[in-house]
């Protein structure tokens, strides 16, 4: 199994939005512009394309999983802005020689990519004042609340302590700072930016939440997933009923760079 294959309509359905700030952030970097093209990198299922749609001319989404580009292909549908879609790995994307991308963003999908050569081909496929942006905010897998804890805890009895990254393999964490990434790469003027966030959370949110994941995804489980899914149900249902809610508090990260 691909770390996303049966992934994407949860992903679609279930996945939290890009905060208000960040748009905002982004929108600003070209603003004036006459010509606004957005290139967004593992774009998923568009989120961040359609949270920008009305700030930018053109967008090209480049996702290599056909099921995300799909559901992608419906969020951006109708938009009067130019959409092109690429079924193609970051790494791989070759737009034509006179390509100039104004915003670049890669939104909870960096640690996936091969970072030193997609910064290496976004030198020469971006305008000379253009924004890279790297944006993310861990998962209710790396959250630390009461609720979240015991849900790790129980997917782990299922699936085993090491946090999985699809069937067959573990997820390897990424221990630099997206910045001191960005500021060895040709975009090395680079700003951080932090955003608090929080999140009330339902069960049925929660459970669809994590069959997008490539940590909890629904065949993960195999036989068992219904056995999983009655589990957990009952054990967000019982910190709901408590009277804690569930509710998480995330850091949303942006970390932009330019040219120097």
């Amino acid at each position: 199994m691909n770390s996303f294959d049966t992934a994407a309509p949860f992903y679609a359905a279930y996945r939290p939005g890009i905060p208000k700030e960040a748009v905002e952030l982004l929108a600003r970097r070209v603003a004036g512009q006459e010509h606004r093209t957005l290139l967004d990198l593992g774009s998923g299922t568009g989120q961040v394309p359609l949270a920008l749609a009305g700030t930018v001319t053109e967008i090209d989404v480049v996702e290599q999983d056909a099921g995300m580009l799909a559901e992608a292909d419906k969020a951006l549908a109708g938009l009067p802005v130019t959409v092109r879609l690429h079924n193609i790995a970051a790494e791989n994307f070759t737009p034509p020689a006179s390509y100039r991308a104004d915003l670049v963003t890669v939104c909870r999908a960096f640690h996936w990519m091969d970072q030193d050569v997609v910064l290496s081909r976004l030198e020469g496929m971006t305008a000379p004042d253009a924004t890279v942006a790297i944006m993310g905010d861990g998962s209710l897998w790396t959250a630390r609340t009461a609720w979240t804890d015991a849900l790790r805890a129980l997917i782990q009895e299922y699936l085993g302590e090491e946090r999985r990254a699809g069937a067959g393999k573990t997820y390897a964490a990424h221990d630099r700072p997206y910045s001191e990434i960005l500021a060895e790469s040709a975009f090395g003027q680079v700003e951080e930016h932090t955003i608090a966030v929080e999140r009330e959370w339902t069960t049925d949110m929660v459970i669809g939440y994590l069959y997008s994941t490539s940590f909890a995804a629904r065949p993960l489980f195999g036989e068992r997933v219904d056995d999983f899914e009655r589990r957990a149900r009952t054990l967000l249902d019982e910190h709901t009923a408590a009277g804690g809610g569930l509710t998480e508090h995330a850091s949303f990260q942006v970390v932009l760079g330019r040219r120097g």
